[in-house]
């Protein structure tokens, strides 16, 4: 549940505001100033703090000046209440760190939206520097990859950009894209299993070697397996060398069998195998490797999904 502390010096409004919120579903801790208010805070860890300004002992200023000061209460929202309107209190109240104002009379629903929308601003925050910090990880394992096979060096970054092209231009969905970016980075992770000197062969492979490639996609997806918030890039991973014409691997899927994520990806991959040099072939323009797409759309590709990446592609 929410948990929020409520800071004010008049006992009828603390308890109105706290009838207020706690129909909404949260969690109240109450203080009448700032000084007990420090000290709930550093036990209770509120997710949102609401505080009038003039109070005695401790006022809302100081209140807010020493929440910030301490780690944990950095990127805690604080909300005041107040009925002065004096410039000069708002812009300190700014300067030290204030994220909203709600002045003083205000009704039920002022406080209701202006409370929703401060806590709504720090889960999306959270979930921004979250998926910052996992999109850094999963580059660094990609990179682990790609220092072993330096035929296919960029090929993970030309891919992922590739890819959300082609998922922006098919209208998915932004909660979508965030999870093809993980899974375009981490499509090839299964090769850790492959030994280098199978993947920097510029021969032929032999049957042996091509059944151990042929491994990577389950590979990579049993990794993917044990974390929560990359399991669902799996499907990039599992299905993107499965082909519409079912001659693909590692399940010979056949059309729309094979997961969007592993159609879309398909294109991509090999759109940018085509056009850059690998040990077993020279590369050709993208003009050529549209061409390919163009011709083996219905063949190896999604057809709807070739037609408006040769429609939208950016060099």
């Amino acid at each position: 549940m929410t948990k929020i502390l409520l800071v004010e010096d008049d006992a009828l409004l603390m308890e109105l505001m706290a009838n207020i919120l706690e129909e909404e579903g949260y969690e109240l801790s109450c203080a009448p100033n700032g000084k007990v208010a420090l000290d709930l805070f550093v036990a209770s860890r509120p997710d949102l703090v609401i505080s009038d300004i003039m109070m005695p002992e401790m006022d809302g200023f100081e209140l807010l000046r020493s929440i910030r000061m301490m780690p944990a209460g950095i990127t805690v929202p604080f909300l005041f209440l107040s009925a002065r309107t004096e410039r000069s209190d708002v812009t300190l109240a700014r300067k030290l760190g204030v994220d909203d104002y709600l002045f003083k009379p205000f009704d039920a629903p002022e406080l209701v939206e202006a409370v929703r929308a401060r806590l709504d601003r720090r889960r999306t925050l959270e979930i921004f520097d979250t998926r910052a910090a996992h999109l850094q990880t999963v580059t660094m394992l990609a990179n682990v990859i790609e220092t072993r096979d330096p035929y296919t060096a960029g090929h993970v970054e030309r891919v992922r950009r590739l890819a959300l092209n082609l998922a922006f231009a098919l209208d998915w969905a932004p909660s979508d894209l965030a999870i093809l970016e993980f899974g375009a980075i981490l499509h090839d992770i299964g090769k850790i299993i492959v030994p280098s000197g199978v993947l920097k062969k510029t021969g032929p492979l032999d049957e042996e070697e091509w059944k151990l490639m042929r491994q990577h996609p389950q590979a990579g997806a049993k990794m993917l397996e044990g974390v929560d918030h990359l399991r669902p890039a799996i499907p990039y991973v599992l299905y993107h060398h499965e082909l519409w014409n079912g001659n693909g691997y590692p399940f010979g899927l056949k059309g729309e069998q094979t997961p969007r994520e592993g159609r879309l990806l398909a294109i991509v991959d090999a759109f940018d195998a085509m056009t850059t040099n690998r040990p077993y072939h020279f590369c050709i323009s993208a003009e050529e490797g549209l061409a390919e797409i163009e011709k083996n759309k219905g063949i190896y590709f999604d057809p709807d999904m070739a037609d408006m990446f040769i429609r939208t592609y950016k060099p």
